[in-house]
């Protein structure tokens, strides 16, 4: 199986919706009120994602395997409460859909957005990541992200208990 990259364009707007949707619905959908859930999934319209997309303050890297796209990273402007230590930019979006799960799509996502950090000269990357959510905590420790804070994150009307975590570059 092959898996390729390649950098998000404006013609993949209709897939990042795809794989957030499926990717978010999938691992925390059971969380939440139907209510909640199309409230919070509801601030995600294509243009939104075309906005972010366009703007060279956002970057997106895509995973596409058998012709369709099965992951993808965002990083983008951080606005996270957190005293930053020099120039930064945040992780706003890892999302590998369940089925590929372990085939790698993640750690060369990773690497892209540490990779593509460094490019523009940061200093800090910063993300937050569920707090139950031990998987994904572990694979931003293996990277060595450490624990900054607590972080609200609001699904519709629940506030969710997430961790903002910091890697200095």
């Amino acid at each position: 199986m092959t898996i390729t990259y390649e950098d998000g364009t404006l013609a993949d707007v209709a897939a990042i919706d795809r794989i957030f949707r499926e990717s978010f619905c999938e691992t925390f959908a059971h969380l939440y009120s139907e209510a909640d859930l199309r409230s919070f999934l509801g601030q995600f319209t294509p243009q939104a994602w075309a906005e972010e997309v366009g703007s060279s303050d956002y970057a997106f890297r895509l995973a596409e395997a058998h012709g369709q796209t099965v992951g993808f990273a965002k990083i983008g402007p951080s606005t996270l409460p957190v005293e930053q230590t020099g120039p930064s930019v945040e992780l706003r979006q890892l999302y590998v859909l369940e089925a590929w799960h372990g085939s790698g799509i993640s750690r060369v996502l990773m690497d892209w957005a540490l990779a593509e950090a460094l490019r523009r000269g940061v200093r800090e990357l910063l993300l937050t990541v569920y707090t139950d959510n031990h998987r994904a905590k572990r694979f931003y420790q293996r990277y060595g992200f450490e624990k900054v804070g607590p972080y609200v994150f609001m699904v519709g009307s629940q506030a969710d208990e997430d961790i903002i975590m910091r890697l200095r570059l």
